[in-house]
């Protein structure tokens, strides 16, 4: 088709403007999108700001609950030694260790009726001056034919019984003290064992010292009831 130069003139003119108007849009559209990409960045950078400041914190919620919680084992586990040894103390608790073993039996010739029968029988004195000498020489641990010893343990005669711990005991009486042996030994030999020797040879009652090579087991003895006596209750200081 044949246009007139101005007809012509006017379409390049028509053309030129719409392909302008068409890269302005496509400039505008780009714009836009990358001003959503950005914002939508910056929304997730603050958001995870946020949830990272939260997360700091918690860490040091958890840490001061944390550290409550190591004092508490740390006192318990204190509290806990302590009641151990209060218990092992008391002689509450069974215990093992070197030590001496010492058996006291009557005279197999107790049946002589020509002279006193007492002399030929092991008495509940010898049994408790024994025990003293033990604990004078270090003992942490006695017990009598199986009977733990303890600070509110009697030892008296009971007619042809001797009472140990509330319990009544025939011979032989079996005494075992865990501690230092050597000093068991020196204790022994200073007070006591020497007389009871001479005991020994005049009327034959059996004595007999055995150190030996296995530990001593030395078994808990039993909580005593109070019935009457209460702790004192301290006054709160102000």
């Amino acid at each position: 088709m044949n246009l007139p130069k101005q007809g012509k003139v006017m379409l390049t003119v028509a053309g030129l403007i719409l392909g302008f108007l068409f890269i302005s849009l496509i400039r505008s559209a780009d714009t836009d999108s990358t001003t959503t990409r950005t914002d939508t960045t910056v929304a997730s950078l603050i958001q995870i700001g946020q949830e990272n400041d939260q997360l700091r914190q918690d860490i040091v919620q958890l840490q001061e609950e944390l550290a409550k919680f190591q004092e508490g084992q740390n006192a318990s586990k204190v509290v806990l030694e302590q009641l151990e040894k209060a218990k092992r103390n008391a002689g509450l608790t069974k215990v093992t260790g070197p030590g001496v073993r010492i058996t006291l039996d009557d005279s197999p010739d107790r049946d002589i009726e020509d002279e006193d029968i007492g002399l030929y029988v092991i008495h509940e004195e010898y049994i408790r001056r024994i025990v003293n000498i033990l604990w004078h020489g270090g003992a942490e641990a006695i017990a009598v034919n199986g009977q733990r010893i303890m600070a509110n343990t009697e030892i008296y005669c009971s007619g042809a019984f001797i009472q140990i711990g509330q319990t009544r005991q025939m011979p032989p009486y079996v005494i075992e003290a865990v501690g230092d042996v050597s000093y068991l030994q020196s204790a022994l030999n200073f007070y006591f064992w020497d007389r009871l020797g001479e005991y020994q040879k005049q009327y034959g009652i059996v004595r007999t010292l055995e150190i030996p090579t296995e530990p001593i087991v030395i078994p808990a003895g039993k909580p005593y009831q109070f019935r009457h006596a209460e702790p004192v209750k301290e006054a709160a200081k102000t």
